[in-house]
């Protein structure tokens, strides 16, 4: 699923227009990137929580030139679902 058929779905279960849902979909994404740029984690109880994971640093390989390189510590963003989304997916989903 597109973000463009998330829009559609949503103006049509809400009667809003296209565009408005857009523009609020839009909004809210800016919001998450911009909490979790500044360390801050977004909760969403029933759905889940936008996270900042930090990775340590580690040593990895440059294949092509052999050699090891140091990859230094760095945020990543993630998602973690809520138990109830993780148990509605586990008992609706079958697998393909």
């Amino acid at each position: 699923m597109t973000k463009a058929d998330i829009v559609s779905k949503i103006a049509e279960q809400t009667g809003i227009e296209k565009v408005s849902v857009q523009a609020t979909g839009e909004a809210f994404m800016d919001s998450v990137k911009e909490s979790l740029t500044e360390g801050n984690n977004v909760y969403l109880r029933g759905f889940g929580s936008f996270i900042v994971k930090e990775r340590a640093e580690k040593t990895g390989r440059n294949i092509s030139k052999n050699q090891s390189i140091i990859i230094p510590a760095h945020n990543i963003p993630a998602f973690k679902p809520a138990k109830t989304f993780i148990e509605e997916v586990k008992d609706n989903v079958s697998v393909k």
